[in-house]
């Protein structure tokens, strides 16, 4: 993994890396670790934002929800886009808040029969409970 400042720290905190043009790897663990019962924190989008909205969520993260039914804990990082925007330098001592949903149980009814438009529907579902995330 080439990341210049963090690169050394990231495979000892069990990071995944995904290459965002399809990475069937990268799911292969997602998918394993899931299922063993365990967590994994999946950013939906992808990569960061380019203007400090919420973007829309990669399938991805339906296809993990299909695949292991998993339960997803919505979140929202508000203030990081200002500390850290995508084309500009990092501003320390900016406020970030992260704020936590309930999590979203998935049944039978929800996974239906897979493919791509069941993925892209389980990941705007969680995308929906991300948006409804507000400050405290």
């Amino acid at each position: 993994m080439n990341v210049p400042v963090l690169g050394w720290l990231l495979p000892k905190l069990n990071v995944i890396p995904v290459n965002l043009e399809g990475d069937r790897s990268a799911l292969k663990a997602l998918i394993r670790i899931l299922s063993a019962g365990e967590c994994a924190l999946v950013f939906p989008e992808g990569s960061r934002t380019p203007d400090g909205n919420l973007q829309p969520a990669a399938a991805g993260l339906g296809l993990l929800i299909a695949k292991t039914r998993a339960p997803v804990v919505p979140m929202r990082i508000f203030g990081a886009f200002d500390a850290w925007p995508i084309h500009g330098k990092i501003h320390l001592w900016r406020k970030i808040t992260i704020v936590a949903g309930e999590p979203i149980y998935f049944s039978d009814a929800d996974l239906g029969t897979g493919g791509k438009d069941l993925y892209t529907r389980l990941s705007q579902r969680v995308m929906d409970a991300i948006a409804a995330l507000q400050l405290p």
